[in-house]
């Protein structure tokens, strides 16, 4: 969005809903963006809209709503009318001729003329594709049944396939936190706290104009880095530790997901030389197969082939590679997936029904389908020793066969590695990769070498 909350093309959106439409052509299309979040007392959240919302309308704003007819190809914007008290305390908001032109609507009209609206366009209709917002606030018209469930795998299905400008800003927010992600590489050194160098790579995002993350920052030191979703971001850095780092910004929306581990000292530890060495081979054989055709979970059945191979050759697991990633035990040192959909949301639409097939292979999954070209994914295996994991009675006696957890035990020192990159899926050959920052041991030791002259 630009500073006075413009789509960066009004069009754009105006497709998207027309293509919505051509998918839901035997009812009336309803949807509400978001709502403020109160955080505590008087105090809110910094607003987010709605993905949907965003995705058909590019509208940051709150308490806005859409109603498409598609038989009549009539799209009416609705918004909030604000009075003078409001316009002291946050600010003014564009009014139903504005709004008009700034968002690409033939028609706009305060939220209060909705019902009236909706009840004159029900004519000759007798479904209400409607979110679970609309549903909850909007009352729906005798004779229309209210469909939900089928609004939102249109919008999944939609949603999987990004189109050039969606992968325009997908690309935007991975070179800014791409750039972030440096600044904190060359910045972290023994002795800092962990949320020092968040604050860097926060601030750097700020500094190019990306001023909201996707997620919150995960910024791990040492053993913290074993635990995958880290959030406390207040230990010292140690001389002799590594560094996961998982934090990206979003472009009007669309966030990156980013993931680099590397030494606080100026080079990796034997042992987590061995471990990086084993994730970023995982990795990049990993983004090569990403080819459409390529069922998701196969990607990460063979991410989990290399990681058991390597493990085994460290001398950490033992045994048949196939039973020991379909047997588990592969899991207690990859406990996740290999990657997920990316977009408005961090963990993006998984692409409707149609798109989900059963898993071919005896590892979990959480998403399957078949890549397909322009389709965004993350890339990231990862490897972590985690105390909890290794000195379980039940998994020491359960996988005792498999795992030799004395020499497990002595990777404990190196936390967590994972490396994660953004990739969009090709129509033949090898994905683009939109993620830009070092990962090759080289490149980041001499970052390190660099940083701490």
């Amino acid at each position: 969005m630009s500073k006075q909350g413009r789509p960066r093309s009004p069009g754009h959106y105006g497709d998207i809903r027309r293509s919505l439409a051509k998918r839901l052509p035997d009812g009336l299309i309803l949807l509400s963006g978001a709502a403020p979040c109160r955080r505590n007392g008087d105090v809110e959240y910094p607003f987010r809209q709605s993905s949907d919302f965003l995705y058909v309308s590019g509208i940051p704003r709150p308490h806005c709503r859409i109603l498409i007819d598609p038989r009549r190809g009539r799209e009416t914007l609705f918004i909030p009318k604000i009075d003078n008290h409001y316009r002291i305390w946050l600010g003014d908001l564009p009014g139903p001729d504005e709004a008009k032109a700034l968002y690409g609507f033939e028609r706009a009209f305060y939220n209060d003329r909705l019902p009236a609206v909706l009840k004159a366009q029900a004519r000759g209709y007798r479904k209400l594709y409607a979110d679970a917002g609309s549903l909850k606030s909007v009352k729906a018209p005798k004779g229309l049944r209210p469909a939900q469930a089928e609004l939102r795998d249109a919008l999944d299905e939609m949603r999987a396939v990004k189109t050039p400008g969606e992968i325009s800003l997908l690309r935007k927010a991975s070179e800014v936190s791409g750039l972030a992600h440096r600044a904190a590489m060359r910045l972290a050194r023994a002795g800092l706290y962990e949320y020092e160098v968040q604050a860097a790579f926060e601030a750097e995002c700020l500094r190019r104009g990306l001023k909201y993350l996707g997620y919150p920052s995960i910024v791990a030191a040492g053993k913290n880095a074993a635990v995958l979703h880290y959030q406390d971001n207040d230990a010292v850095l140690k001389a002799g530790d590594l560094l996961l780092i998982d934090a990206a910004a979003e472009a009007d929306g669309y966030s990156a997901d980013i993931t680099r581990t590397f030494p606080i000292g100026r080079r990796f530890g034997s042992r987590q030389r061995d471990i990086y060495a084993l994730v970023l081979e995982a990795q990049k054989s990993s983004i090569d197969k990403a080819r459409p055709g390529l069922l998701a979970a196969e990607l990460h059945l063979h991410s989990m082939r290399v990681i058991a191979r390597g493990l085994k050759d460290l001398g950490i697991l033992r045994g048949d590679e196939s039973a020991l990633v379909e047997g588990g035990a592969t899991r207690l040192f990859y406990p996740h997936g290999i990657g997920h959909m990316l977009g408005l949301d961090v963990h993006d639409s998984l692409g409707g029904r149609k798109r989900s097939l059963p898993n071919p292979t005896k590892v979990p999954v959480r998403f399957n389908a078949r890549l397909e070209p322009n389709f965004v994914v993350t890339v990231e295996p990862g490897v972590y020793f985690h105390h909890a994991i290794l000195s379980d009675p039940k998994i020491r006696r359960r996988y005792r066969s498999f795992v030799d957890f004395d020499k497990a035990s002595e990777f404990l020192e190196v936390g967590g590695v994972r490396i994660e990159d953004d990739v969009v899926v090709q129509p033949a050959g090898p994905p683009m990769n939109l993620t830009d920052v070092p990962k090759e041991i080289a490149e980041i030791e001499a970052i390190r070498d660099e940083a701490l002259q």
